[in-house]
C-alpha cells in the first residue's frame, strides 16, 4: 500500500510522514527532496510555482510510487498534489497529461485500490501561523495564499482519507493505521 500524504505547506506533511515511517517501519519519500533546484530557487526567491514547474517533479514521484507499488512495498510519499491533475500524474504518469482537457469526454483513469492520499487540511490563519513561525523551510508563509488558491480538495472517487491538522500527529497516524488495517 502506498500513502500519498497531500495538503497545502505547513500542514504537517513531513511530521506526519516521519511518525508513520518510523511507526509502520515504512519508507518515507519526502516530495521537497525531489525538487529540481530551480524551483527550489523560485519558491526561495517568494515566486509560485507552475504547472510546467511542478510537471517534472510529479512525474519523478510517479517513478518512486511505481517502483514501490512493483516491488510490492508499503511506501508514505508526501506531496502537496493540490490539484486533481496533479494527483492523477502521481498515479498515472504522463499518460494523466495526454487526456483531454474535458473530463466528460474522457474521464481519468480510476485511482489504485492500493494508493491512497492522505488529505491534511485546516484553516488558512492556523497554517500560515505554522509557517511563520517554522525555521529552515525554503517554502515561504506568503505563498500559502497561492497553495490555497489552487487547491482542489480531492473528490469523493479519489481514494482520500480527509485528515484534520487540529488533532494531533499520534491521533492522525491511529486513523491511518485503523484504515491500512481495514485494508488488509
Amino acid at each position: 500500500m502506498i500513502y500519498i500524504i497531500m495538503g497545502v505547506s505547513g500542514t504537517g506533511k513531513t511530521s506526519l510522514g516521519t511518525f508513520l515511517s518510523e511507526k509502520l517501519g515504512w519508507p518515507f519519500f519526502e516530495g521537497d527532496n525531489f525538487h529540481p533546484q530551480e524551483n527550489i530557487e523560485k519558491m526561495t526567491r517568494g515566486e509560485p510555482l507552475t504547472d510546467q514547474d511542478r510537471f517534472p517533479w510529479l512525474l519523478k514521484l510517479h517513478e518512486i510510487i511505481e517502483r514501490e507499488r512493483r516491488s510490492g512495498s508499503d511506501a508514505l510519499v508526501a506531496c502537496s498534489a493540490l490539484k486533481r491533475l496533479y494527483r492523477q500524474i502521481l498515479l498515472h504518469g504522463s499518460s494523466a497529461l495526454a487526456a483531454p482537457s474535458c473530463p466528460r469526454r474522457n474521464p481519468p483513469p480510476p485511482a489504485s485500490v492500493d494508493v491512497f492520499f492522505l488529505y491534511l487540511h485546516g484553516d488558512y490563519d492556523f497554517i500560515y501561523q505554522r509557517m511563520v513561525a517554522r525555521k529552515g523551510h525554503y517554502m515561504k508563509a506568503e505563498l500559502l495564499r497561492s497553495q490555497f488558491d489552487a487547491l482542489e480538495p480531492p473528490s469523493g472517487e479519489e481514494n482520500a482519507l480527509s485528515l484534520d491538522i487540529r488533532r494531533s500527529v499520534a491521533d492522525m497516524a491511529s486513523e491511518v493505521e485503523q484504515h491500512a488495517l481495514s485494508l488488509k
